[in-house]
């Protein structure tokens, strides 16, 4: 379970996962598939900010999205958006 304190920044990087990962234009499970140990519903919940994840997990995907972990942390004003 996410602290209510952490809620907004969980939300913000899943938000930025979510859209790059529409950018490559890849399904949550082409994702998983790059990842060991990583399955969809894993992706889901992290993109839809409720999952209190493992920051190994959290790099990984990162990694597999080619997305900087400063990236993944914008807040979308910070995005020119």
């Amino acid at each position: 379970m996410i602290e209510e304190k952490h809620s907004k920044v969980y939300k913000t990087i899943g938000k930025n996962l979510r859209k790059r990962r529409n950018e490559l234009d890849l399904t949550q499970d082409e994702v998983a598939e790059k990842i060991p140990k990583m399955d969809r519903s894993k992706i889901s919940d992290m993109e839809n900010g409720k999952e209190d994840f493992v920051f190994s997990k959290f790099l990984n995907l990162c990694e597999a999205l080619d997305l900087s972990v400063i990236e993944a942390l914008k807040e979308e004003e910070d995005m020119g958006n």
